[in-house]
This record gives C-alpha cells, sequence and structure tokens, in this order.
C-alpha cells in the first residue's frame, strides 16, 4: 500500500492527465455538458494539490505552537475541496444556464470521438478513485478519502454526460447537452455536501462511534487489574491520530510505581490495536469513585483481577 504523500502526489499526475483529455474531449465537441465535466477535472487537480499541502503539513510533529501535532490541517482541506466542489456547480450552472437562455440549439462536432477520449479519462478516474479511497481509509486520512470521494462522484457524472451525449446523437435533439450539464451541476453540488459533512466532525472534535467506545472500556476493564474503576471517558480521532482520555481509580495507599504499571499495561494494550493512539490517563483515590449507574462512562475493574487478566 503506498503512503499517503505518494498517493497525494499520484492524485495531482492523475488529475493532469486527466483534465488534459477531458478538455480535448470538450474542444473536439463544443458540448456544454464535457466541459462541465472537464470543469469538474479542473477542481479535481485544484483539490488533489490542497491534498498533497494538507498531508505534508498533518505529518510534522508535535512542536510548542501545535502540541497536539497538525493533523486537523487534513479536515481544513477537505472542507476546502467541498467548497471548491460547490463553486464548480456554480460555473456549470452558469454555462448551461447561458446556452439555454440563448435559445441557440446546435448539433456537437465528432461527438463520438469525443466521447471516446471522455470515456477513457473516466476509466482513468474509476481505477484512481478506488486506490484512493482504500489507501486513504487505511492510513486515516480524511484529505485522501475525500479526494477518493470527489473522484467516484466525477466518475458517476461522466457516465451520466456520456449516456446523455448518446442520447442526444441518436435522437437529434441536442437541447439534451445544456439539460444534461445542469443534471451534472445539482450532484456535484451534492458531492460537496458530502465532503463537507464528513469532514465536519473531525474539526469538531467529535467523539468517536459508540462501538469503538464500547471496544476501548472492554479494554481498560481486561487489563486494569489492580484499579477499581475508570470514568470520564472522552475520545476523539485527528486524522491519523485516536485521542483517548479518562480517569483511573486506584486504592488510596497505592505506590505510585504500581499505579504507574497499571497504566502502562492499559496503555499498551490500548495502542496494540490502535498503533497512533495518544493515551492521557488521570490517576485518582478511591473516593473519587463514581457509583455505577452515574451519568457517564463508569467502567468496573476488578481490583482483584491479576494483571492483564
Amino acid at each position: 500500500m503506498m503512503s499517503p504523500a505518494r498517493l497525494s502526489v499520484g492524485s495531482l499526475a492523475v488529475g493532469l492527465l486527466v483534465l488534459l483529455l477531458k478538455v480535448l474531449a470538450w474542444q473536439m465537441t463544443g458540448s456544454v455538458a464535457l466541459f462541465s465535466d472537464a470543469l469538474e477535472s479542473i477542481v479535481n487537480l485544484v483539490t488533489a494539490g490542497a491534498a498533497f499541502a494538507a498531508i505534508r503539513v498533518a505529518a510534522r510533529p508535535a512542536d510548542r505552537s501545535h502540541p497536539w501535532g497538525h493533523q486537523k490541517a487534513e479536515y481544513l482541506a477537505a472542507v476546502l475541496e467541498g467548497a471548491l466542489i460547490v463553486f464548480a456547480a456554480l460555473l456549470i450552472l452558469r454555462e448551461a444556464a447561458g446556452v439555454l437562455l440563448s435559445g441557440a440549439e446546435r448539433a456537437l462536432e465528432a461527438p463520438w470521438s469525443g466521447l471516446a477520449i471522455n470515456g477513457a479519462a473516466t476509466a482513468i478516474n474509476l481505477v484512481w478513485a478506488r486506490i484512493l479511497l482504500r489507501g486513504g481509509r487505511a492510513a486515516g486520512s480524511a484529505a485522501l478519502v475525500a479526494d477518493g470521494h470527489h473522484l467516484m462522484a466525477d466518475v458517476m457524472t461522466s457516465f451520466g454526460v456520456a449516456l446523455g451525449i448518446v442520447l442526444a446523437g441518436l435522437s437529434g435533439i441536442w437541447l439534451l447537452d445544456p439539460l444534461l450539464a445542469i443534471a451534472v451541476a445539482i450532484n456535484v453540488l451534492w458531492s460537496g455536501w458530502i465532503v463537507i459533512r464528513a469532514s465536519l466532525p473531525g474539526l469538531m472534535d467529535a467523539a468517536l462511534p459508540p462501538e469503538e467506545q464500547a471496544a476501548i472500556r472492554a479494554e481498560i476493564a481486561e487489563v486494569g487489574g489492580g484499579a477499581a474503576q475508570a470514568h470520564d471517558l472522552r475520545t476523539r480521532s485527528d486524522g491519523r491520530v485516536t485521542f483517548i482520555d479518562f480517569h483511573l481509580i486506584v486504592p488510596g495507599d497505592m505506590r505510585v510505581d504500581a499505579a504507574h504499571a497499571i497504566c502502562d499495561r492499559i496503555e499498551a494494550r490500548l495502542r496494540a490495536s490502535r498503533p497512533n493512539a495518544s493515551v492521557t490517563i488521570h490517576v485518582e483515590p478511591e473516593h473519587k469513585a463514581k457509583d455505577a449507574d452515574a451519568p457517564g462512562d463508569v467502567v468496573l475493574i476488578d481490583p482483584a483481577a491479576p494483571p492483564g487478566s
């Protein structure tokens, strides 16, 4: 599996190639629908550049100015991508509306040759979108996943454009061309909204899904022998880093080194399934314990259980 940095460079190369092919198809035919498809490819190239920059920034280690790291750069890039997608849709609507209002209806030039070139560009996008989605999910890269979803939406758009031009060519109703461009714009708008919506939880520090939180609680109870309970679990995902924070209750007379050993076991267990996890444990004495039915996440641990049981 390629690294996020290499995938982002590949997106730039693929985006440039696909853009050149789609611009050629548009110039050969004069189709407004193919123009809309080419315009979306310009956005693809710009957003691939944004993803490349964001991945480089996100990979920087934490420093004094950013003690929690730079991972949110990927979410910012994904939101930027969604905004650019919406902008492209508005440009497509403007072009299509201009053709409709002019009342001119003209046949396309060399529609079949243009479709063949556009089809080759679509096939390239389809293959690369699947690679991006698989690689982005494996690496926990919000920018790459957003880029992959955008390319997949572009593929669906291109299929729709091709079908419409085929129908227009067979029927001779060339007014279908600008109408198809409007349909493309609506689909692109929806794609932009999906990208923005998927990135907002990361920017807002949303908690991990309930099933992931349940797994964390189970792992704490599994290896927390010697402690009494854990509570006030807080989680969030920041790109490739998972942040886990909770309070651990230990007997008041427990030595510091013994409490530290319990924390080490818990941290090792949590990081075994989340290699990039950042775990913060607040050790507290038994009088800070919460009732089992108290609001919040209370993880009961058997104090007499042997370590790692």
